[in-house]
């Protein structure tokens, strides 16, 4: 991983447990594959714990690690750096994006309660003319504040759910779309699913926490958009393809929606893209993730992994092939 991530991700307290655990080796941290240090690493290790900056693990490092029984991830996604002969291998495989959920969803919630207080462009007005304002500035708001709202969450993933219940604490409305979720399993989330096109025309905010793959790009495009009511506030703290950013911005550029972007699709948007400068949109440089002193929990969760594992245990947040092409 990215050495300068290491005293973040495992503090001193993680760390010791580790230590408990496991032979940990002695070098320093591996940032690449290919040195001697890492040859000679890989010829014992049987578990690789990996984080953020992560060097493809592909068929030729395998070869190199003939021991090797399990990769315990200390961040999200491993498909930027997991090759299939991973599993083919039969080597454990676990991810921290339970860890990494904890921090998204509560900066989807406060993006929600901001957004839905017009909060932004309010702030930008009362800046600007340094006399107080109200929402009758804003000329055109179709609602305002978070009572009564109806949220619809796109993707019924590890943040989706931690964000449906963090949203029990307003008095809101929660609609689920995720084709892949029982009925019975959003009901006990207190929400109700609902069809794609249904949550977009009846939810007052759009928060989208579906995986990027093949399958959900531009899963809100400009049909789903174009069905959307004025007013309606866009939140995408999840990834920036899932949304078709050309097709968002007219809505932005005209005023009849809002946005709260952590992420975009290119990220970052060109410097003169029109989106930097509307007042009705918060873009934020993909920071809803682990950082900082959040960090520590995906350092936890993997020494939990690796103290499950080394006892025999299953692990508690594998990543399993059959699952691939539709997570994140």
């Amino acid at each position: 991983m990215d050495a300068s991530l290491v005293e973040e991700v495992f503090p001193p307290q993680v760390r010791a447990r580790m230590e408990q655990t496991a032979e940990v080796w002695p070098a320093g941290v591996l940032e690449d594959f290919d040195s001697p240090d890492a040859v000679d690493a890989l010829r014992t290790a049987e578990v690789l714990v990996t984080g953020w900056g992560c060097p493809p693990l592909d068929a030729a490092v395998l070869g190199r690690a003939p021991r090797l029984r399990a990769v315990l991830h200390a961040a999200g996604t491993v498909k930027t750096f997991l090759s299939p002969g991973v599993f083919e291998r039969g080597i454990a495989v676990s991810s921290a994006a339970e860890a990494n959920a904890v921090p998204v969803a509560e900066f989807t919630l406060a993006a929600i309660v901001l957004g839905a207080k017009r909060a932004l462009p309010l702030a930008r007005l009362y800046g600007r003319r340094r006399t107080q304002r109200t929402a009758a500035d804003l000329a055109r708001p179709a609602w305002m504040g978070a009572h009564g709202l109806t949220v619809g969450l796109v993707g019924a993933s590890r943040t989706g759910r931690r964000v449906a219940e963090l949203l029990r604490t307003l008095d809101v409305e929660v609609l689920f779309y995720d084709p892949y979720t029982a009925e019975a399993d959003i009901q006990a989330l207190g929400a109700r699913q609902v069809d794609l096109d249904t949550l977009v025309a009846t939810s007052d905010v759009v928060s989208v926490h579906a995986p990027a793959t093949a399958e959900t790009r531009h899963l809100i495009d400009a049909h789903r958009l174009e069905l959307m009511r004025p007013g309606t506030l866009v939140v995408n703290t999840a990834r920036g393809s899932l949304v078709d950013t050309e097709a968002l911005t007219a809505h932005l550029v005209s005023g009849r929606l809002d946005a709260v972007l952590d992420v975009t699709d290119p990220e970052p948007l060109p410097p003169d893209h029109p989106l930097w400068d509307l007042p009705n949109v918060w873009l934020t440089p993909h920071l809803a993730g682990a950082l900082g002193n959040e960090s520590a929990r995906l350092g936890a969760l993997v020494v939990d992994e690796l103290e499950r594992f080394a006892a025999g245990e299953p692990l508690r947040h594998p990543v399993l092939w059959p699952d691939w092409d539709r997570t994140a």
